[in-house]
């Protein structure tokens, strides 16, 4: 099986971010900690005027984190660590002076929502469902829920929190601004997203700066924020309910 990578590639002042891990791409701590510093780091390059984030692999865009990470957790420190993953990664597309683009090819589940979220545009294929399953382990979408409402807005995100258990279908995402157009084909994605990334290398950088600055506007306190959301969860996944949930999936 491939091993676990972050990979990073400049071409013509675009730079692609490619994540994979063999257990559909679910993403263990140091993958997560990889991605958070290749964002920061294409953020500072001068080189880079718009970023692409993909995932490898045909199939799943993201996974979420690592259930076998997940389950080992025994203590509320290290609970709080494993979640803080998502956000360190959350809040590096954040605070990223560049645009990123999003670049989703099928199923995203839990932290993988969180990611597709945290993209300032983002495109996917027909076949990229969404789903937050952190209510069905006992959990909750504490530290992704916040990017994930920005979105989808309250009603969405409150919708498939509570409802855990179902794929909600790319188009549905599309309705809803996650994703602004979707595709019948991996093909005609990465044609788009190639296409799209080329034309922002012809704006002006500072206003795309300042632009991506105003969007974000108001989310200045999410360090402090998801770092409170990571210990809710790291606290959650100690109780006797989610242990004996976990238990069930090994």
């Amino acid at each position: 099986m491939t091993a676990p990578y972050v990979k990073t590639h400049i071409e013509n002042g675009i730079e692609t971010i490619e994540f994979f891990h063999p257990a559909h791409n679910s993403l263990p701590g140091d993958i997560l900690a990889e991605l958070a510093d290749a964002i920061a780091a294409a953020g500072e390059n001068e080189a880079v005027k718009v970023i692409i984030l993909k995932s490898g692999g045909d199939r799943t865009f993201c996974a979420g984190a690592s259930f076998k990470e997940l389950i080992a957790i025994d203590d509320a420190q290290t609970g709080q660590v494993f979640f803080s993953g998502f956000a360190n990664v959350i809040n590096a597309m954040r605070k990223c002076p560049k645009f990123i683009l999003g670049r989703v090819q099928g199923k995203t589940v839990g932290g993988g929502v969180g990611l597709a979220s945290a993209t300032d545009y983002c495109m996917a294929t027909k076949f990229a469902a969404i789903k937050l399953s952190e209510l069905n382990v006992g959990i909750g979408p504490f530290v992704v829920g916040p990017a994930v409402e920005r979105k989808l807005g309250l009603s969405g995100m409150s919708q498939i929190a509570i409802d855990a258990n179902t794929f909600y279908p790319a188009e549905w995402a599309r309705q809803k601004g996650l994703f602004t157009q979707v595709y019948d084909s991996t093909e005609e994605l990465d044609e788009a997203v190639n296409g799209f990334a080329k034309q922002l290398c012809g704006y002006n950088p500072e206003a795309m700066r300042e632009m991506k600055q105003m969007f974000w506007q108001g989310t200045e306190h999410w360090d402090e924020l998801l770092a409170q959301r990571a210990a809710i969860s790291g606290r959650l996944v100690l109780s006797e309910f989610t242990k004996e949930t976990l238990k069930r999936f090994k």
